[in-house]
């Protein structure tokens, strides 16, 4: 006996190692093309605070205006772990968002008795356009784990209502996340009715369990209210709920919300990738035809609990459950000043869930007793179930991709785009040499702000200061002169939301070399190259000879064809000043009559003669 439950203890092990590897590596698919490289907005001011803060007033930020001190213990061990490796934070969230899938998987299988439809719940949480922001940023971490919070609590209070005998340790549970939910994302304390809904489905009367969601919320605002002055949370945008509170408005985000459920963007395509007046014909066709196989799901549904008097009341229970959860969670979205797809994420992952509890109660027996609750489904009416569930899925499947292939419209997503360019043309291509340079960016009509400029190249740094490196927008590369090897120059590239490194082409431009001229300085016995003028029109030449000289030495310049100079050289270190017209490039011919006898290469068809430093400011 023992044996044999070992071994079904070990085909089940291997059962889900197969189905999270499967659902992990669909998160990585279809999330392919994301990517984040630099930091900016939110993230890079969270980053910040991790590199200035202690770790008591990162993860506990007396004053705040939020006070999420598991989320921020969370990303403390995230951006500790991370460190400089900007670009794994998207696989860390693949990896935490494949998790939650899992966990979906898990909770439907367990409403439906169908493996099936539990993976495809999985599945369907993944291609989910809504999962843009936990996947893009570093703070999808903090929307991450709130959901995963939300739905464990909805778990636990589902089984609390329905598994006899040990179902109180459930109850503490969902007590114990509900705390933990509000210290990671404020917005789902609204989900604390449900603690009190459950106890008059169960008709517990015993007064300590209605004491324990009462002190777990007192005890809620009673920190929130030394921490940060206030219980009323905080609004989108750095605004407050209490101003911009509107009834009305926030109705109608309801409506919203509802509408994004079955797949219609009822709001801008900056929120919402695109909008569903903007969508394709073809992609409205396919989300009408979903939302016709869930209403074919509702009808079974709703005739199997007419026909099944004696679990009707359960059932009832059970959906009155995920109605309150899906309607506090649209609820809380809907009292500040917009709606983001994000926000609906926990929502539609509890919509699924129901999908899934309504597949189950469609594949029951129509005869058992209600306290055994029969796991053995009627086969013909799961296979019902089964082919609606695959059907739905076929049908979302090009409406999500269509909506990702959307998600530039985003109002951040050109914006990361900016920024992976600009770590991609400096850190990525540079290495730490970037540490240290002037950075010079040609405009600046990307808004790159002070705080981004002075901390965007930190996050690189293992030392996290990024000593001695400076950015500097200019309008022009007139207004600096020859490039050295401390510099590096970059251009906008608005048409594709990038930056480009263009320091070798300016560098050309202001010191191009025709021959017998080299980057590092060095000069052949002649040598030709062509030179950018100033503003001044002065070009700087400092020749420095590093051997011992016999007073012969001399060097004549000519520019652009005439003679400019005849320089005796008589010391290690000579200057001379040439004059042009402003911005002028000119011709400068070199001339010397001597060589540096000792030097230990070669590089042209003429020996070294000496270093020669050129300036036009």
């Amino acid at each position: 006996m023992e044996k044999k439950r070992a071994g079904v203890w070990q085909y089940r092990w291997k059962d889900e190692v197969i189905i999270a590897g499967l659902l992990l590596a669909f998160g990585f698919f279809i999330n392919a093309g994301i990517e984040i490289r630099g930091l900016f907005m939110d993230d890079l001011y969270l980053w910040s605070c991790y590199g200035e803060q202690t770790f008591r007033e990162f993860v506990f930020p007396m004053g705040s205006t939020r006070f999420r001190f598991l989320y921020y213990l969370a990303a403390y061990v995230e951006l500790g772990l991370i460190g400089s490796h900007v670009t794994w934070f998207v696989p860390v969230n693949i990896i935490v968002n494949s998790a939650i899938a899992y966990t979906l998987c898990r909770f439907a299988r367990t409403l439906s008795g169908n493996n099936i439809i539990g993976f495809i719940s999985g599945f369907l949480y993944l291609l989910s356009r809504m999962s843009y922001y936990q996947i893009s940023q570093v703070y999808g971490l903090m929307e991450s784990l709130a959901l995963w919070a939300a739905i464990g609590i909805l778990y636990c209070l589902y089984k609390y209502i329905n598994e006899p005998g040990q179902e109180l340790k459930w109850f503490w549970m969902a007590n114990g996340l509900y705390f933990a939910v509000c210290f990671i994302h404020e917005r789902y304390m609204v989900l604390l009715p449900l603690l009190f809904v459950v106890l008059v489905m169960k008709r517990n009367k015993q007064w300590r369990n209605w004491l324990v969601p009462a002190a777990v919320f007192v005890l809620v605002q009673l920190i929130r209210l030394a921490a940060i002055g206030t219980v009323m949370p905080a609004g989108t945008g750095g605004t407050e709920v209490a101003d911009t509170l509107n009834f009305r408005q926030a109705f109608l985000f309801a409506v919203q919300q509802v509408l994004y459920l079955f797949g219609i963007n009822t709001g801008g395509s900056y929120l919402s990738a695109l909008s569903w007046q903007e969508s394709s014909r073809w992609i409205k066709v396919f989300i009408v035809l979903a939302d016709m196989v869930v209403l074919a799901v509702m009808i079974l549904f709703i005739i199997k609990v007419i026909r099944s008097k004696w679990e009707r009341m359960a059932v009832l229970r059970n959906c009155l459950l995920f109605f309150l959860f899906i309607g506090a969670c649209i609820a809380c979205s809907s009292v500040t000043i917009r709606v983001e797809v994000r926000w609906v994420y926990v929502s539609m992952a509890a919509a699924w869930l129901w999908l899934a509890y309504m597949c189950g109660v469609i594949a029951r027996p129509s005869s058992g007793k209600p306290e055994a609750v029969r796991r053995v489904p009627d086969y013909r009416w799961a296979l019902v179930c089964t082919g609606l569930a695959l059907a739905y899925t076929l049908l979302v499947i090009p409406a999500e991709t269509y909506y990702r292939n959307h998600f530039s419209n985003l109002y951040y997503w050109n914006n990361q785009k900016q920024y992976n360019s600009l770590a991609e043309q400096t850190y990525e291509k540079y290495g730490d040499a970037v540490f240290g340079k002037k950075i010079y960016i040609l405009k600046n009509t990307y808004e790159v702000s002070e705080f981004y400029a002075d901390t965007f190249f930190k996050v690189f740094d293992k030392e996290r200061k990024a000593e001695g490196t400076e950015v500097i927008f200019v309008d022009s590369i007139r207004e600096f002169g020859q490039v050295n090897n401390n510099m590096l120059i970059i251009r906008e590239d608005p048409a594709f939301h990038a930056y480009q490194d263009i320091t070798e082409a300016v560098r050309i431009l202001k010191c191009e070399p025709v021959y017998g001229y080299y980057r590092d300085g060095w000069m052949d016995e002649s040598a030709k190259l062509r030179v950018m003028a100033g503003s001044s029109g002065v070009i700087g030449l400092q020749l420095m000879y590093p051997g011992v000289m016999d007073g012969h030495e001399k060097t004549v310049i000519y520019q652009n064809g005439e003679l400019a100079a005849q320089v005796e050289i008589r010391e290690n270190i000579t200057h001379v000043d040439l004059k042009t017209r402003p911005y002028e490039i000119v011709e400068l011919d070199f001339e010397h009559n001597f060589y540096l006898e000792d030097a230990q290469e070669q590089r042209g068809e003429k020996r070294f003669s000496m270093m020669v430093e050129i300036t036009a400011d």
